[in-house]
């Protein structure tokens, strides 16, 4: 089977600055596994790596589509596999680098997705209603995914109701077959540390133009209701620029608050997988990582 490295971890963990230092030490390619940076044009927002340090590695599944488009998770994982199977025989090792944990699961487990696109006036529908009644309406379509499903999360409701209004289940993703040997390194730090981090990187980001970003995809037509869905950054910066949070004060407590929670919620996702390595992020883990690559890369594969 085809060798793939995962960094994975938090929000401010460090993760794709080691994905990069890896990836370089040896000289493999990186694998975007995030949800945001898809999308042309959500650069400080979602994180994205500089065109500088791009440079340096070669990065796949960044700015792949329009961020007026939905970008389906059997989508992702179709041009995930594509690139890293154009790694096969190249002798570049890939390297699946992010913190979106379904993205992850559905490489690392091959899970086998129905190809739904997008019901344009179906989601208008259900866009009008609340959380709990989309739940209610799960409920009675695909009990099983209404179970799996935070009911917090109307994006993945809708899109959960969009699948079982074509005739399948989200709980097909379920049925896996894995078609790579991956080893699962992840990176966190202690609650209180890891909050100092976010808040550093949410004033770096604020202070280098995020909001600007913000209003630049909103003076290109980009409607407040897909920022709203994009999350964090864009969803309290649009509320922000609509004058609901009156400060810049203001809206860094708040996102702040939302990055927190997101990040707590990451590390909750993660938890679940035993297969999981967590690197010991007061040493030095970049040393530790790479050690632990080369025992995994020498190890013999099993006896037919």
């Amino acid at each position: 089977m085809q060798k793939l490295v995962v960094i994975l971890g938090t929000n401010a963990s460090g993760k794709s600055e080691l994905g990069l230092r890896l990836a370089s030490h040896f000289g493999g390619e990186v694998i975007s596994a995030d949800s945001r940076q898809v999308y042309r044009g959500l650069d400080l927002g979602s994180g994205k790596i500089t065109p500088a340090l791009a440079s340096q590695v070669r990065h796949h599944l960044i700015d792949v589509a329009d961020v007026t488009d939905y970008f389906t998770l059997a989508q992702y994982q179709r041009a995930a596999y594509s690139a890293i199977d154009s790694l096969a025989g190249t002798g570049k090792l890939p390297f699946l680098v992010g913190g979106t944990g379904l993205y992850i699961n559905a490489i690392v487990d091959g899970y086998e997705l129905v190809d739904v696109p997008p019901n344009a006036p179906l989601r208008a529908e259900l866009e009008t209603l609340s959380p709990a009644q989309l739940l209610e309406r799960l409920q009675k379509a695909d009990p099983e995914a209404a179970r799996q499903i935070d009911p917090g999360n109307p994006r993945r409701l809708i899109r959960a109701l969009e699948i079982a209004a074509a005739g399948h289940t989200h709980s097909a993703a379920q049925k896996r077959s894995p078609r790579y040997d991956c080893l699962q390194l992840g990176l966190t730090w202690p609650r209180e540390i890891l909050e100092q981090r976010i808040e550093q990187r949410l004033r770096d980001r604020l202070a280098n133009g995020m909001i600007g970003e913000v209003a630049g995809l909103r003076a290109r037509g980009v409607s407040d209701l897909r920022l709203e869905k994009l999350g964090l950054e864009y969803r309290y910066i649009t509320r922000h620029l609509r004058g609901e949070l009156a400060t810049v004060a203001d809206l860094r407590l708040q996102l702040g608050i939302a990055i927190r929670q997101f990040a707590k919620d990451q590390l909750t996702w993660f938890k679940r997988d035993r297969r999981i390595i967590w690197l010991d992020p007061f040493s030095d883990y970049f040393q530790a990582a790479g050690a632990r690559i080369r025992e995994w890369q020498e190890k013999l594969p099993p006896a037919p």
